[in-house]
């Protein structure tokens, strides 16, 4: 098989057929350096994508079908977590205010969350297709002022047009994303937000302080992240709730 063959292989399984083709393409960059035969270069691939996009959500979520903001929520491990604590979450981040475009990069399912919050305007960015419709049927009938786009993270020339077309304050949340963006590109996590924050008023990112499963604290290093965060903007805000770590800062 030539490589536009073996892309459309990995991306018959239906958790990976909507997916952005620029990072299937970098999952299976990563295997070249390695003595495959084109069934583990498949393989490993879509193990890769499975650590970048699958690791937090339910396969339910890929079936198109009403649901109601919470079942959507807890079917997808990472809102799931943050549930119990999306009031306290959002009052701390957005300060009550209402002017103020949320710009949410690696949305996953938090539109949802949206009933947390009034007054403000969402555009959530997602690479997985089927949570993008979903996103946007939900905001549809709700008459919400959003919307989610399809998108892959590293297309951030169309990140940054998109930032550009919002007015007025803006806030962009990376919630456990980094991770995700390191295993695909080494260090892009620093490039993608160097080049958004002349763009917008804050970014907050997140990261998990204890395992999704079993809850048990552990220490991850986000020492390389932390220190750039530092050496490079202001922190307006770090605190931790729900085993979730929150940084807000500023250019």
């Amino acid at each position: 098989m030539n490589k536009k063959e073996v892309l459309k292989k990995i991306m018959e399984k239906k958790e990976f057929s909507e997916l952005p083709i620029e990072d299937v393409e970098m999952a299976l960059f990563l295997c070249f350096n390695k003595d495959l035969s084109e069934k583990g270069q498949i393989k490993y691939t879509r193990e890769v994508l499975h650590r970048v996009y699958g690791a937090f959500g339910s396969r339910k979520l890929l079936v198109s079908k009403e649901r109601n903001p919470e079942w959507i929520l807890k079917k997808h491990l990472s809102t799931r977590e943050r549930l119990p604590y999306y009031k306290e979450i959002y009052s701390r981040l957005l300060k009550n205010q209402k002017q103020v475009t949320i710009i949410d990069l690696g949305a996953g399912v938090n539109g949802f969350s949206l009933g947390f919050i009034s007054g403000i305007r969402y555009v959530g960015i997602e690479g997985i297709g089927q949570l993008v419709n979903l996103m946007n049927d939900y905001f549809k009938k709700q008459k919400l002022n959003a919307k989610a786009i399809h998108l892959s993270l590293f297309q951030f020339e169309k990140i940054k047009n998109l930032i550009k077309k919002e007015k007025g304050k803006k806030i962009v949340f990376l919630f456990k994303v980094l991770d995700s963006l390191e295993i695909l590109d080494r260090n892009y996590s620093k490039k993608l937000i160097i080049e958004i924050s002349s763009l917008v008023d804050e970014i907050v990112v997140s990261f998990a302080t204890r395992s999704m499963v079993k809850r048990k604290k552990f220490f991850a290093n986000r020492k390389w992240i932390i220190d750039f965060i530092k050496e490079n903007f202001k922190i307006i805000d770090d605190f931790e709730l729900g085993g979730e770590r929150y940084t807000v800062f500023e250019k």
